[in-house]
């Protein structure tokens, strides 16, 4: 499997079968669901209207679109998780169509850039480290290590014979970082989120003897301690959606939270870097995003299952893929034609690079890619 930018071809444009003619009979889908690809999907808006259908899309939540996919309200849903509950119907199918990283952003005064382990962001959000000058955080970010620069050609990555991520350079790094001795506010999703089921379960899997508890898509649900303490009231506070969670962080000084890349500069706040498994503080970028994407193994139904525990040297370990969940027996095949369209046009380099790049998205290559639209080859 591959994950990584992708030059514009005419070959990829085969492979993807895109036509500029207007379908005999335009459809004007309704999508709902997660929240983190719904950047990339009302950036791609435009674009795909070109094509002569249409969408709208609701973003709200992963469990949101769940729900609406249970209940065929609309024609298509987005997942940041697997979705395997009971009330699932039968014919839905899960399509990998978005990449990104979550990314740690947080709102300190300095411009240095921070460095968190998977122990010390495990013990932030789980509220045992509360205060941005802990032993854990100071070691984290006053320590040697290496960077990483991936070989590019053309702005693509170069991949080695087993689709391996290439690396040009590896620079010794030593950085210094003084830390206030002041509170954490930790700001977290309230709502049942297929961000938040990635996030637990990075941290489960990363750091199993502070985040005690498996992965959950109700991060509150999920918390390892008494989320309603006496120390954590006031200090760990919820709010719905990236966009809820972000413009809270980025109105509380000395806050965390996790969401997309894309906003943090809408509400001034920085992303930290994370310590992967090979001791590099690694940026949430669409490069690093690809190398650890790379190591993830995928099933039969498109379930992908990530390697936290990955050597790959500049591997971003909160890079995760988003859903879509489509039907094989839509009432029409007019529809079912508007909804394979859709994801075709989502993963294609019309909208997942030109759109999604200067988004801090990843483009699906390589066996990845062809997964997905074989998935996509099952939507009627």
């Amino acid at each position: 499997m591959k994950v990584s930018m992708l030059a514009k071809s005419a070959a990829v444009a085969l492979v993807f079968g895109l036509v500029a003619s207007t379908p005999a009979h335009a459809v004007d889908l309704q999508g709902s669901g997660a929240s983190f690809p719904a950047p990339l999907i009302e950036a791609c808006k435009a674009g795909f209207a070109t094509t002569g259908n249409t969408y709208v899309y609701a973003s709200s939540s992963s469990g949101t679109g769940q729900s609406n996919s249970d209940k065929s309200i609309g024609d298509f849903w987005m997942s940041d998780g697997a979705y395997t509950a009971a009330t699932k119907r039968a014919s839905l199918i899960h399509v990998p169509l978005v990449a990104a990283p979550i990314a740690i952003l947080h709102n300190l005064p300095s411009r240095s850039p921070l460095s968190l382990s998977a122990s010390t962001i495990a013990g932030i959000f789980g509220g045992t480290i509360t205060r941005w000058n802990d032993p854990a955080i100071i070691k984290d970010n006053n320590r040697a290590y290496n960077k990483i620069v991936y070989k590019t050609k053309g702005g693509v990555i170069v991949k080695d014979a087993q689709g391996n991520p290439v690396i040009a350079q590896t620079i010794p790094t030593t950085t210094r970082y003084t830390l206030p001795d002041k509170p954490i506010k930790v700001v977290y999703r309230s709502d049942s989120s297929g961000t938040s089921e990635n996030f637990t379960n990075y941290l489960n899997k990363s750091a199993p003897t502070i985040w005690t508890k498996a992965k959950n898509k109700v991060f509150k649900d999920g918390f390892p301690g008494d989320i309603n303490s006496a120390d954590n009231l006031g200090r760990v506070v919820g709010a719905a959606s990236s966009t809820g969670v972000t413009q809270l962080a980025g109105k509380t000084p000395y806050s965390i939270t996790y969401a997309e890349v894309n906003y943090a500069a809408a509400n001034k706040l920085k992303l930290a870097n994370v310590i992967n498994p090979a001791g590099n503080a690694v940026a949430p970028e669409a490069s690093a995003v690809g190398a650890f994407l790379a190591s993830a193994t995928q099933d039969a139904n498109g379930f992908l299952t990530y390697d936290y525990a990955t050597k790959e040297k500049g591997a971003y370990p909160l890079g995760i893929v988003s859903y879509l969940l489509a039907d094989t027996a839509y009432p029409t095949k007019t529809q079912a034609a508007a909804v394979a369209a859709y994801a075709k046009y989502i993963l294609s380099p019309a909208c997942s690079l030109d759109k999604g790049g200067p988004l801090g998205f990843s483009v699906i290559d390589g066996d990845l890619l062809k997964k997905s639209l074989a998935q996509v080859a099952k939507i009627g």
